[in-house]
């Protein structure tokens, strides 16, 4: 499975972004990740089918994520972005069956993209 990512870019503090990954073919679960300088890479938001999703507490009430099946595309909408926002962002996804937990865990995943910067100054 490819993973293409795109979206990325700097933004100022409260500002947002729409970062968006296009897979190759049917991903049932995917996700965005990021890491940061000196940081372990890091769940951010995870969705199964265009159902379930999960969301790291630290972007709950301002990220979003969406998947549509029919483009095999997955977004991430990033509204009142801080700083601390500022990462590499990752798009991964899962093709075989394990359940309908949108799992933040990166072990999860074993298709990744390239990632894209992400940078918010004030």
């Amino acid at each position: 499975v490819q993973l293409e990512e795109s979206g990325g870019g700097s933004v100022q503090t409260g500002g947002s972004l729409r970062l968006s990954c296009v897979a190759s073919e049917y991903t049932y679960k995917m996700a965005w990740f990021r890491q940061a300088p000196g940081k372990e890479r890091e769940g951010v938001a995870a969705i199964v089918q265009g159902g379930p999703t999960n969301y790291a507490d630290s972007v709950k009430g301002r990220f979003t994520i969406s998947k549509d099946n029919a483009k095999n595309t997955l977004y991430l909408q990033m509204n009142s972005l801080k700083s601390e926002d500022t990462a590499m962002y990752y798009c991964a996804a899962r093709v075989q069956f394990t359940d309908w937990r949108p799992t933040l865990s990166k072990d999860e995943y074993p298709y990744w993209g390239q990632g894209m910067q992400v940078t918010v100054s004030s």
